[in-house]
């Protein structure tokens, strides 16, 4: 059974961040928000979460504290600046969910040991988009002390259906790198084999039907499939994100290693350049076809 008395503190409110409070909440998770624009996080009140004005006061009372931001930059800022790693009570965990890169994940680490050894950190990407994280579907790489996972294991449950526990702190950003980077190439495929199949005159619908059911086309490929059939790129996850991981693997791996992913983050920066970074990833279709 769940233990009720939990408490969760979110800091970040965009896609991910706002999928992750809907699945808390709807487990009856107390749970705490803030972000920076005050005006996204807001209408979380009228849902029954707390709507804390600083990142320090929203973990005050947190057994668990969730960082989901854009970059490490903004994580230390939260931390550091605004005042949350001090603010945190003994014994609290800061589970850090954010794709930050390994580099900066055992800094920040170190910073904790330093600074607030009362506090257990874990490290803990994940891989879902906006629609499994508003279900609770994401996969959760989780990596830090064996000790911090009956504390954390009620709010896992809820925002995500499967965690994956890995080994030390660092590893869980290990294995998130090496998701994006499948993730990277499995979109570039289908934007291509589609942007490809429009140039030799075929329509969306009758390569979603010869695909269908077929062995070379996952769910999650047969979903962007359809996205674009519709012209649709909303963002599930948005250009500038994917490529941001990009560069992150790319620093472990070495572009001249790994030719391709370079070749394929080259790209993605010329669109992105273009003014599309906010899209979908699937939107390098409509930029192949011109």
């Amino acid at each position: 059974m769940m233990n009720r008395t939990t408490k969760v503190a979110v800091l970040g409110l965009g896609t991910m961040g706002q999928g992750m409070v809907h699945s808390a909440l709807r487990a009856g998770i107390p749970t705490v928000v803030w972000n920076r624009d005050p005006g996204v996080a807001r209408p979380f009140a009228e849902r029954g979460a707390e709507v804390s004005s600083t990142p320090a006061a929203a973990v005050r009372e947190a057994d668990v504290a969730i960082t989901m931001v854009t970059d490490a930059t903004a994580v230390m800022s939260i931390a550091g600046d605004l005042g949350m790693l001090e603010a945190l009570p003994s014994g609290a965990v800061w589970a850090q969910m954010s794709t930050i890169g390994v580099e900066a994940t055992e800094r920040i680490d170190s910073m904790v040991k330093a600074q607030r050894p009362d506090v257990t950190f874990i490290d803990a990407p994940v891989s879902g988009s906006k629609v499994p994280a508003e279900e609770g579907r994401l996969t959760i790489f989780a990596s830090g002390p064996e000790a911090a996972r009956p504390k954390v294991e009620p709010v896992f449950s809820a925002i995500g259906n499967r965690t994956v526990w890995i080994g030390p702190v660092g590893t869980g950003s290990r294995m998130k790198l090496v998701n994006n980077t499948l993730l990277a190439f499995g979109a570039e495929g289908v934007a291509n084999s589609m942007a490809l199949a429009h140039r030799l005159g075929l329509d969306s619908h009758c390569v979603l039907e010869a695909f269908e059911n077929g062995p070379l086309v996952s769910p999650w490929a047969a979903g962007k499939f359809r996205r674009i059939e519709n012209d649709d790129y909303s963002p599930e996850f948005p250009l500038r994100l994917a490529l941001k991981d990009l560069h992150l693997a790319l620093e472990h791996g070495g572009p001249e290693r790994f030719a391709a992913l370079a070749s394929l983050a080259q790209e993605w920066e010329q669109i992105v350049e273009q003014g599309a970074g906010d899209e979908d990833v699937t939107v390098v279709t409509s930029f192949l076809e011109r």
